[in-house]
């Protein structure tokens, strides 16, 4: 399988941290909440913490605030859709293809839920095929760009499809949520809105960069769901964010990547670029150290953090973008997403 097309898209608000935190100030969010929250959410957007500026799917950071089931779900029906689409457009533009041309199309989501799935609205704005073959996969939360490849690749291994479009989209505002819980603030904190989309392929492009899907590997721990996780509480998603996700995180990583270099006979060393999910600054602190990256091998999930903060299952296709537009060098690159479940992917490629 080779990627030969990459797409991102993003609400055109942006706000800074300090814009945060004065629209949590003047909320009546604020009053509701005690001096303890208060405190969480102080040091999370008034200190740094990797994070300076987010996109959200809101007119104003009033809007924020309103925090019902109607609005939270009007506000994923209306986005979700328009944010892939702009995002597959994209992809289709870089890969220089038609939307005749696509023979499959997977969408991921876990901020909100539309029956039929968001792979109809994809279908019917873009002018895809009404004999496409269409997947919606829902609740792998930020690890699912990797699964939502894998799948693109199964389908062009099977000889159906020569070209799938893959996209991972989520409104992390429509799944907005405030309470006392310390991880539930955090969330709220950290995530944005997003799209990104890539166009998979069973040859290599012609006149563009060759990147290649070399091999990938899973791994799922179902006992350390309760870490991680969306539950439901009075209609609205509540996000569960605990203390050791990190740590979770990097060991996940650790032993995908292990897996794989395992298997391929190769170290850390032959790895020439990172392409790596970040769930926070403490996230990418925890993969430094376990993994014996540096800062520089990781700048450029940082620095998609920094000015998106955390988008979900669409950063890696951020990331990926940013190396292939920035100084990563070509060889074998190494991409991971990990999250609800607990769950962790990681995927070889070759880029040329």
């Amino acid at each position: 399988m080779f990627i030969s097309g990459l797409g991102t898209a993003t609400p055109p608000a942006r706000y800074t941290k300090a814009d945060c935190w004065t629209a949590f100030e003047q909320s009546d969010w604020f009053q509701r909440l005690d001096r303890r929250s208060h405190a969480i959410a102080s040091s999370v957007l008034t200190r740094d913490n990797g994070i300076d500026a987010r996109r959200l799917a809101l007119e104003s950071l009033d809007d924020v605030f309103a925090i019902d089931p109607d609005t939270l779900q009007r506000r994923f029906s209306t986005h979700a859709p328009t944010l892939a689409v702009h995002a597959a457009a994209k992809a289709l533009a870089d890969a220089d293809l038609g939307a005749d041309e696509i023979d499959a199309v997977v969408v991921s989501t876990c901020t909100g839920y539309l029956c039929p799935g968001l792979s109809s609205y994809v279908v019917e704005r873009l002018k895809l095929s009404p004999s496409i073959q269409a997947f919606d996969l829902v609740g792998q939360g930020c690890a699912a760009a990797l699964p939502n490849l894998r799948l693109g690749a199964a389908l062009l291994d099977a000889g159906d499809s020569r070209d799938v479009l893959s996209i991972c989209v989520e409104v992390s505002s429509a799944a907005m949520f405030l309470d006392n819980d310390p991880g539930v603030l955090v969330s709220a904190c950290l995530f944005g809105d997003g799209a990104g989309a890539a166009v998979l392929s069973s040859a290599p492009p012609a006149t563009k960069r060759r990147i290649e899907w070399k091999t990938a590997e899973s791994l799922l721990e179902p006992a350390q769901r309760n870490a991680l996780r969306f539950e439901h509480e009075g209609g609205m998603l509540r996000n569960v964010l605990t203390r050791p996700v990190p740590q979770l995180a990097a060991s996940a990583a650790q032993r995908v990547l292990n897996s794989v270099l395992e298997r391929t006979s190769l170290s850390v060393s032959d790895v020439d670029a990172w392409i790596m999910h970040a769930g926070g600054r403490d996230v990418l602190m925890a993969l430094s150290e376990r993994i014996g990256m540096s800062a520089h091998d990781l700048r450029f999930s940082a620095a998609m953090l920094r000015e998106y903060g955390n988008m979900s299952s669409a950063f890696v296709y951020f990331v990926l973008e940013a190396a292939l537009a920035g100084d990563a060098p070509p060889g074998r690159w190494w991409m991971s997403s990990f999250g609800a479940g607990f769950s962790c992917h990681g995927a070889m490629l070759e880029v040329a």
